[in-house]
Order: structure tokens, then sequence, then C-alpha cells
């Protein structure tokens, strides 16, 4: 009986995601899915999937985002702007931009309103929490992931050399493609070519989401912070970490 787990990240109006078999690692395949209830319901029928979307959404938020948000940046240290904050449950199903910006000032202490950039991915959070809602027996398959926390971990717990976007993108690539082998993956996944409308940069965030849920599944995973605490529907708020490499990066 095969054991799969899976990695999903958001990419152009879809999610990019890519699965393993635990029990014979040479099976994987990479996809595009315009749901995530596609891939928790597909043939594979991953046991475990890292997914890199806030879950857990408090009806206020105090001390400049939720808890897990604020352990994840006090782990990345000088790169913790890669983590937003994450604004209350009222503002995230807003109608607009503007009402978004109003109800996160006022369910949050100290007062902060969304990013336009945290504005444009709320359509994924909104899916995701829907869907836990609508079916929380989902809730022990899917976990939020963050794929910049993932690398720092794989990189022994230090920043990595280049970013994924900009003059040193190739670079940046790379050394994430070198710390996904390193991770345990088969180096033929983490060369293959992105499905059509994922970008690289995507695509090796979908994998490092794997690579969380392989430690997830597995009970070595680390979650952001040691105390999980739940939302009013009972949603974990947690990001989960992968393991600690067991050989230190030079």
């Amino acid at each position: 009986m095969a054991r799969w787990v899976a990695g999903l990240d958001g990419c152009r109006g879809a999610w990019a995601g890519a699965l393993i078999d635990l029990d014979d690692p040479a099976r994987w395949r990479c996809t595009r899915v315009p749901r995530v209830i596609d891939l928790l319901d597909g043939p594979e029928a991953p046991a475990c999937i890292g997914i890199d979307v806030p879950i857990g959404l408090p009806d206020r938020v105090s001390g400049g985002g939720r808890s897990a948000d604020r352990a994840a940046r006090a782990l990345l240290g000088a790169g913790r702007s890669s983590v937003f904050p994450v604004p209350p449950r009222p503002a995230v199903y807003a109608a607009s931009y503007d009402a978004a910006k109003a109800l996160s000032r006022a369910g949050s202490a100290p007062p902060f309103a969304p990013s336009i950039q945290c504005w444009n991915i709320l359509r994924y959070v909104r899916e995701v929490d829907d869907l836990l809602r609508g079916r929380p027996d989902l809730a022990a398959r899917l976990h939020e992931v963050h794929p910049e926390v993932a690398f720092f971990r794989l990189n022994g717990d230090r920043r990595l050399g280049a970013g994924k976007k900009g003059p040193a993108r190739a670079e940046g690539l790379a050394e994430r493609r070198a710390l996904l082998i390193e991770a345990g993956l088969p180096a033929a996944l983490v060369g293959s070519r992105p499905q059509p409308g994922v970008g690289a940069d995507d695509h090796l965030d979908a994998l490092a989401a794997l690579v969380v849920a392989r430690d997830i599944a597995a009970g070595r995973a680390e979650p952001l912070p040691k105390v999980i605490e739940r939302d009013s529907y009972g949603l974990p708020i947690v990001i989960w970490a992968p393991a600690v490499p067991a050989v230190a990066r030079p």
C-alpha cells in the first residue's frame, strides 16, 4: 500500500503540487491543481500535505501577528520580513481591500493593516479556511508550512546566499535545489520541469512543503510555536518546520 505525502504552493490562480510515495521514493509526480481539494481527494489521497497558506485565523490579533507568525519570524531573524502578519478573520473575509484594512486595524493590537501583497493572496486563505471548516476531518492531513522557514532550517538555520527572485535568481534557485536533494528528495524530482503555469520558484516552494510534510508524517517536524493555539473553529495556529538536518552543512 503506497503512502503518499505532498506539498502545495499557490501559483497564478491555482496550486503547484508535488507528491512522493514514502515507501517507494522513485514514485513521485508534480502537478498543478485548481483547488486544494483536487489533491486531497485525488488518486493518491495524500495522508499528509504541507501547504504554504495560513491555517487558523484568530478573531483578534495581538503582538503584530498570530503566535505562529511571531515564532517563525523569531526563527528567521534577519529574514523575518518573508513572514507577513496574517490579519484577523473578519479582515480575511472583507469584500474590498479598503474594508480589509479597516477591519484589520479594528481587530489588532497594535493596529496593523494587511499589505496589498497580503490582500492579493487572501483568496487562497479563504479557500483553505472554507474547506477545513466544512470538512474538519481534513485538518489532520493539511498542515501550514512556510517555504522560507523550510529552506532556512535545511540550510542549518542560516540565511541562504541568494534570493529566488531578482538578479541573483539563478543562484538562489540552484542553492534551493541543492538543499532539497541534501534533504533526501530524489534528484530527478528536484530537477524536474515545473508544470505549465507554475513558476520555477513556486515549484521549489512546493518541494520544500513536501519535505516538511514528509517530516510531519514521520513525527520529526518542529511546530512553531511549541505550544499550539487554536482559533474559534478549532483550527491549529502553527507553522511546521522540517527536522534539523542530520549532518550540519559546512
